[in-house]
């Protein structure tokens, strides 16, 4: 199997780390490559694919959103967030879906975050942000989104800032991943007021706005949960496999 990450800059991905890590407990042969590419190169990655040099493709940053009109066939789920981070080959096609929303909703799970008639706020408005937005939307949380450009419905920081004290506030953001772990998009007393904070980046797995809180939550399980769900795609089987004993194990290779 030949799989890989298409992403403007990768420097800070684990994604090869997790996949081999995968692949290796279900005993599948296989390599994971980050791909750093331009715009301009993503239908040549999508042929790959057609062409079956390529199994399966993960999408980061800036192109989850622009990989769609490279697609022969994009599902429901991708339809309805807007944007795409696992490709693969059926029949001959191209297609297009985004585990994300599976990944954040598992995090959610695990924290035993209730969001139900609550109101959260997300941080950003990138690809990331609108599997977020479905999750919560679809646990009957009130979503507000923040951006460094407000309009319409979306809020300014400024205004966040006033908010009391916020049930969750969600980064999806890229501010504070390597290299610039130094920066923060919000901060430390507007942190410290929530009841939770969770950013989905996961390198540092400590950012800047996570050391302001006393219960971090990053974005490492999202990854791994995301991660293990695009295998099941690409591989058109669901391994039974212990993901406690699998994220143990991921933590200390990173």
């Amino acid at each position: 199997m030949k799989l890989g990450l298409l992403g403007e800059h990768l420097s800070h991905s684990h994604s090869p780390e997790l996949h081999n890590l995968l692949m290796k407990e279900k005993n599948i042969q296989g390599t994971y490559t980050k791909f750093e590419i331009n715009e301009e190169e993503l239908p040549i990655y999508v042929d790959k694919i057609r062409n079956k040099k390529l199994d399966g493709l993960n999408v980061t940053i800036p192109y989850k959103k622009s990989i769609m009109k490279y697609l022969d066939v994009i599902d429901d789920e991708a339809k309805r967030i807007g944007a795409v981070n696992t490709i693969y080959l059926k029949d001959g096609l191209v297609h297009g879906t985004n585990t994300e929303y599976f990944g954040f909703l598992d995090t959610l799970r695990g924290n035993n975050i209730n969001v139900n008639n609550k109101t959260c706020y997300i941080l950003g408005t990138g690809g990331a942000s609108l599997a977020v937005e479905h999750v919560l939307l679809d646990l009957n949380a009130k979503v507000i989104k923040v951006s460094r450009n407000p309009k319409n419905d979306i809020i300014g920081y400024e205004e966040l800032e006033n908010v009391e004290n916020p049930y969750l506030i969600v980064n999806t953001t890229p501010v504070g991943m390597y290299p610039n772990v130094d920066n923060s998009p919000i901060s430390s007393n507007l942190a410290k007021r929530s009841e939770y904070v969770i950013d989905i980046i996961f390198n540092p797995l400590t950012t800047k706005l996570l050391s302001y809180v006393d219960n971090p939550i990053n974005g490492l399980w999202m990854l791994m949960a995301q991660g293990e769900k695009s295998e099941q795609i690409w591989f058109d089987k669901d391994y039974k496999l212990d993901m406690n004993s699998i994220f143990d194990k991921f933590k200390e290779m990173i």
